[in-house]
């Protein structure tokens, strides 16, 4: 299986649209289910963060003056992810803020994103919920630091990407479960998922 790059944002509000910026990315490099290489980097925007937010992630206005700027940033965490599909939880949170803050610099943003909380539903609908630490505690997967910091949180990700990836091919029957496979998961209707596992796993 080729890398895949599991990504998290922390950022200043919800949505770019609104004029939100991020404040600190984290990527980590998988393959084989197994963690090759991180890059993280609190970047300076030049927006202010809200008080609720550094209360949420202890990321404070201070931090991120003395940070390189995001355009440098940015540019660093697209090298770094290369050509790589990327994963997140919650993925449509941070797919917003890839293609934002490389669109400011007219970096192309390509690559298809997975979501580790989508796929989790279609093969966890047993958990108490679907949010990360929700399932990374479920699955008894290591926690890897505070929670809304983006290197934690992106590792955790990475920890469940493995159990998910690990699951499609012991339970599944798959013997190469890729990112194409959680793409058409997550896009896959519940009932719709016993067959989608049958066809992967006669493949």
């Amino acid at each position: 299986m080729s890398a895949i790059a599991v990504i998290d944002f922390e950022t200043t509000g919800i949505s770019p649209d609104h004029g939100d910026r991020a404040t600190e990315v984290a990527i980590v490099l998988v393959e084989e289910g197994r963690v090759v290489d991180r890059f993280q980097s609190l970047m300076n925007a030049g927006v202010r963060i809200p008080p609720f937010i550094t209360q949420l992630t202890g990321i404070s206005n201070a931090m991120v003056a003395a940070a390189p700027d995001a355009a440098e940033v940015m540019q660093q965490a697209s090298r770094f992810v290369g050509s790589a599909p990327l994963v997140a939880h919650n993925a449509a949170f941070d797919r917003k803020f890839w293609g934002s803050e490389l669109a400011r610099l007219s970096v192309p943003a390509p690559q298809p994103f997975a979501c580790t909380l989508l796929v989790s539903r279609r093969l966890y609908p047993q958990a108490p919920n679907h949010k990360l630490g929700s399932l990374v505690d479920y699955h008894r997967l290591p926690r890897t630091g505070a929670a809304h910091r983006a290197l934690a949180d992106a590792e955790m990700a990475a920890e469940l990407l493995g159990r998910i990836l690990h699951d499609l091919h012991t339970r599944h029957g798959v013997a190469r479960p890729d990112h194409a496979l959680l793409m058409a998961l997550q896009r896959c209707a519940k009932p719709g998922v016993p067959a989608l596992m049958a066809r992967y796993a006669r493949t």
